[in-house]
Order: C-alpha cells, then structure tokens, then sequence
C-alpha cells in the first residue's frame, strides 16, 4: 500500500481444491483481508500470479466472478431494503431472471432461516440476521468458490450454528471456501486445512489435527496460534 514500508503480501501462496475448506488465520493486520481481496479480484496485486479454475482470473475477471461469492466482513446489504429485494437485486446483477432468480432468492432464504422475514427491511434485522442475509447475497448465484471474510463476528450462537451447517452443506456440494475468522473452535472444526499467517506470510499450513500433532507443546489450534503469534496485542 502508498506509504507503507513493507507489503501486506510477502510470498503469500494458498491452493484450494474443489469441496475443501481453507481457513485463513492471523492476527489482525496479518494481511487476511488483503489476501481476500485479490483472491477474489477485487484487488489487483503488485506482482503474482492468480488462477481461478484454470484460468488467469485477473485476465478474465468478469467470467470469473460469475463463479465466485464473496461474504465480507462488512455487511454489504441496502438497509432500506428487504431481505428478499436485497437478493432479487444481487441475483440480477448476476444475470439471474425470471424463475430462475425466484427460486433461487426462495431457495437462499430458506438456508438462512429468514424466509419468516423476508419481506422487512434489513435496517430493523438483528445482528445475526444480517450476517446470515449477508451470507444468502453471497450464494444466490450458487458460486462454486466463496469466500468468507469473518462472517460469524457478532452472531448469537442460533445463527452461528445454522452457518455451520450452511457451510458444511456447501461444503457437500463441491463448493471450495477461503474462510476467515478469529474463533479458532470454528477453524479447528470446520475446515479441513488452515494457513497461519502473520506480516503477510504463511507460518504454518496444514489439517488441523496435524498441525496440533506436531507441536505437543500446543493442545488446541487456539494455543498454537497463540504460539505462533504471540501475545501482543494488534490493533
């Protein structure tokens, strides 16, 4: 970044596979949202390369996110409109029509559990329920690469269970995820590899149960991040 002494990505490499979880673990100014932000060409990196199935998805970005979802860490909803209006406007930016768009904008509010609420704007939603709607905007073209920047931050533990199963279903569907949290339980039980990372680099990289296996010392993926990390405080 303009200003900034050293990048936010250094020698930062991750490879997700169809139907596979990643988790993207680090402290805050680690570089997570950074990586995120290329990953999903929002963000054109300095120097790298980025391929989305098979292709240069920077060369061909508009192909591209029409298979990748994006759920970010801020809540990307217009508060003044319904839930259901949220989605059928997303939907169409997607290319979605017709019933195509219906079922799917039915489908989305039905795995997040606002189907009941569908039809109130999002302005008078809980917390949790705009992360959940936040979430529906994100699968509505059923992506087949999402991305999750922290998307249970804040949640009650209704609503961050019902997106542990929402997630775990996708996951059963083929979807391939990059999900982002600083809830380690999360991480340790819900994706099959996780990438440490801290100052733009990956530390470690591996299943989580392996990666507890080789550091004895740490009894839970909370420890060894911690371990790795350390206890200073970020900002």
């Amino acid at each position: 970044y303009s200003g900034a002494a050293k990048p936010a990505l250094d020698g930062f490499t991750l490879q997700v596979a169809e139907g596979q979880i990643v988790g993207l673990l680090g402290p805050n100014g680690a570089g997570k949202t950074t990586a995120v932000s290329i990953l999903s060409t929002l963000m054109r990196p300095t120097t790298g390369q980025l391929s989305i199935m098979g292709a240069d998805a920077m060369g061909s970005r508009g192909r591209i996110r029409q298979n990748i979802g994006l759920a970010p860490q801020d809540i990307a909803l217009y508060e003044s409109f319904s839930a259901r209006e949220n989605l059928l406007y997303f939907g169409r930016m997607y290319g979605l029509k017709g019933a195509a768009l219906q079922g799917r904008v039915a489908t989305c509010l039905e795995a997040v559990g606002l189907t009941p609420q569908a039809d109130q704007r999002v302005a008078v939603f809980s917390g949790g329920m705009k992360r959940r709607a936040n979430l529906a905007a994100a699968i509505i073209h059923a992506p087949r690469l999402l991305f999750l920047d922290e998307p249970t931050v804040g949640v009650d533990a209704q609503s961050r269970a019902l997106i542990m199963d929402l997630l775990a279903g996708l996951k059963r569907d083929g979807t391939a995820m990059v999900y982002t949290t600083h809830y380690m339980e999360e991480a340790e039980t819900l994706c099959d590899t996780v990438a440490i990372m801290d100052v733009g680099q990956i530390i470690v990289e591996g299943a989580p149960a392996n990666l507890i296996a080789s550091h004895p010392e740490a009894d839970s993926l909370g420890a060894l991040f911690l371990q790795l990390t350390g206890r200073t405080l970020r900002d």
